[in-house]
């Protein structure tokens, strides 16, 4: 990269960027952070019966508390003033074309899509199947 473009380059970045600060932001004060969040086994099998995730060691367990811990400085964020965002392009107006169907009667194409179709509908494969039950002691079930 050319000595003029590495100099340009960041200015230019910055334009389009309009609200990254220009200079470091103070971190989160970790002092107002709601305690540590502690999951427990029985919240662990409901998650795990629901996501068909397998935490399976306590290495699992961590990486959630973690992502759990990670999402509570969102709570301290000070947003007081802060319009909601609607749209990643602020600056710009993003207009709507007209709602006016240029295609119709094309159903058999869209079926034609499925894996398998009752009725002239799609069919759906079924939901979660939850995880089998975790023995917790496989040699104590084998003895009853």
């Amino acid at each position: 990269m050319s000595f003029a473009l590495r100099r340009v380059f960041p200015q230019v970045l910055r334009s389009f960027c309009c609200k990254v600060p220009n200079s470091p932001v103070p971190g989160i004060d970790t002092s107002r952070l709601p305690k540590e969040t502690k999951i427990g086994k029985e919240l662990i099998e409901h998650l795990e019966s629901i996501s068909l995730v397998d935490f399976g060691n306590e290495k699992g367990v961590r990486i959630v508390e973690e992502a759990i811990r990670f999402a509570d400085q969102l709570t301290v964020v000070d947003t007081e003033g802060v319009q909601p965002l609607t749209s990643v392009l602020e600056d710009r107006s993003l207009p709507l074309r007209a709602d006016v169907v240029t295609e119709g009667n094309c159903r058999p194409d869209i079926l034609g899509n499925a894996k398998k179709t009752d009725e002239g509908y799609f069919v759906a494969p079924p939901g979660n199947i939850p995880l089998k039950p975790k023995v917790e002691n496989p040699l104590k079930e084998a003895n009853n």
